[in-house]
């Protein structure tokens, strides 16, 4: 993997074919990188925080831990990306491509993730408090322990998502459609606990 940390500048990245190369670590705050193709890169630990990350691909990179609080993301593709325990504090991931990413432990307190895809990803324990996820694609993830307390999820497709001892009080759920969602211990909306009901069928009024 290549080390490019003494060379770092946004022109350097327009001209760049950057995946694979290693810029764990690194602080990129403010960074203008959009459409920057960043496919496997190692940004571990990275300081993305501000930066503008439009269109970019970020497929299968590792931002484990990465800071990537009000980045714009948006149309960025991160499928099967590893984002646990990254910090996406009011980000813009507004139709972000996350199928199969995983988000365990992310802080992704205020984000708005309008029409996200977020089929298969893995957010087992991630905090998304007041995030806006109206409209996004949820099917199959696994949101157990996750804390939406509070969250948009008005329209959202949530069908055969884990949301085991999930936290959705106060959440909004109009035409959100839980259909086979496994609800387990689950706190919704009105804050009652779901008990008995391992899978509820039908899209929530």
């Amino acid at each position: 993997m290549i080390n490019y940390a003494d060379q770092l500048t946004e022109q350097f990245f327009q001209h760049q074919d950057l995946s694979g190369c290693n810029f764990r670590g690194i602080d990129l705050k403010s960074f203008d990188l959009s459409g920057v193709n960043l496919t496997g890169a190692d940004l571990r630990g990275a300081n993305l925080s501000g930066s503008i990350l439009v269109g970019a691909n970020l497929s299968g990179a590792n931002l484990t831990g990465a800071n990537l609080s009000e980045a714009n993301l948006t149309n960025a593709v991160l499928s099967q990306a590893n984002l646990c325990g990254a910090f996406l504090w009011r980000s813009q991931l507004n139709y972000t491509h996350l199928w199969g990413a995983s988000l365990c432990t992310a802080d992704l307190t205020a984000a708005d993730l309008t029409g996200a895809k977020l089929v298969e990803a893995s957010l087992i324990e991630a905090i998304l408090v007041r995030a806006n996820l109206t409209g996004a694609m949820l099917c199959g993830a696994t949101l157990v322990e996750a804390d939406l307390t509070n969250a948009n999820l008005t329209g959202a497709d949530m069908t055969w998502a884990n949301l085991t001892a999930a936290n959705l009080n106060q959440a909004q759920l109009s035409q959100t459609n839980l259909t086979y969602a496994k609800l387990h211990n689950t706190i919704m909306s009105d804050g009652t606990i779901k008990y008995p009901e391992i899978f509820f069928l039908g899209v929530r009024e």
